[in-house]
């Protein structure tokens, strides 16, 4: 993946507290055994199932609860390690993570799902898809999916990812900023940089690594489904390239925003999202 890509591609969407029509969040054991927690509002099919990135929880997709959840069944999910869902794992993979997806999908019997994943997410739903086949009709990544190949070595990943040990918080806390472009709203980036600079550091460093070093290639061809990605335009996206390893591959993007981009502008980017689902739902010949 290219520098600037492998950069911006595990950060997270909102950090604000859903309203949901859950009293009880359920719970669903992972493949490993990992308690996963996760809210399920609205009632139609497909469902929108909402996979957050890299050290933030369901609550992130808050917009996309209210606004969805009166047409479709709306689901989010807390990964492994993340907001109220286990922490006992070990290894922090994102194959794993598209375990804890499926654990959830398979728990609400669901038939036809459209996954939606920002960040890291968009890597975890890859994952998600090839374990739950035919149930899954399309993918919607959510600033990610820049390139599906991968050209860094070993050693520069490695060399990226140091500072992060060695001083969690701080690092993440500047890094966060980066991905804001000049002008944004100096509340919100630092409530993203509080919050995902608060995350459990060996939760944190585990799922980083393994994302740096995670190949779609392979998963990319068992699956064959539309994949549409919603994404800001301060990133260079291989759109010829991606489409020799997906046939069905097409983005919008949003100007004047980062990386964050449902939080700068929640109203542009749901409607993005709704013009996105609606195409996956009729290249499918889904009846709502």
């Amino acid at each position: 993946m290219k520098l600037r890509i492998a950069i911006i591609i595990f950060l997270p969407v909102f950090l604000f507290a859903p309203t949901t029509d859950a009293s009880v969040n359920p719970k669903v054991k992972s493949s490993d055994g990992t308690e996963i927690v996760y809210t399920a509002t609205g009632s139609a099919e497909p469902a929108l199932v909402f996979v957050h990135g890299w050290s933030c929880d369901k609550s992130y997709w808050k917009t996309q609860v209210e606004k969805f959840s009166s047409e479709y069944k709306v689901v989010t999910i807390d990964l492994a390690g993340h907001g109220e869902s286990g922490t006992e794992r070990k290894d922090y993979s994102v194959q794993l993570f598209g375990s804890d997806v499926a654990a959830v999908v398979n728990d609400l019997k669901l038939s036809k799902v459209i996954l939606i994943g920002h960040s890291m997410g968009g890597s975890v739903i890859l994952e998600a898809a090839k374990l739950l086949d035919k149930k899954v009709i399309g993918l919607i990544g959510v600033d990610t999916y820049q390139s599906f190949t991968d050209d860094w070595s070993a050693e520069q990943k490695e060399k990226f990812l140091e500072p992060f040990t060695k001083d969690f918080k701080s690092t993440t806390v500047e890094f966060v900023k980066q991905m804001f472009p000049k002008g944004a709203d100096s509340v919100l980036v630092k409530k993203v940089a509080d919050d995902m600079s608060s995350a459990p550091p060996a939760v944190a460093i585990s799922a980083m690594r393994n994302l740096f070093f995670y190949d779609s290639l392979p998963t990319l061809s068992k699956l064959e489904l539309p994949i549409i990605s919603i994404n800001c335009d301060m990133y260079p996206l291989s759109l010829e390239e991606n489409r020799k390893h997906v046939k069905s591959f097409s983005f919008k993007h949003m100007s004047g925003v980062g990386h964050f981009l449902a939080l700068e502008k929640p109203d542009e980017f749901n409607k993005l999202l709704r013009e996105a689902v609606l195409e996956i739902i009729n290249d499918n010949g889904v009846k709502k």
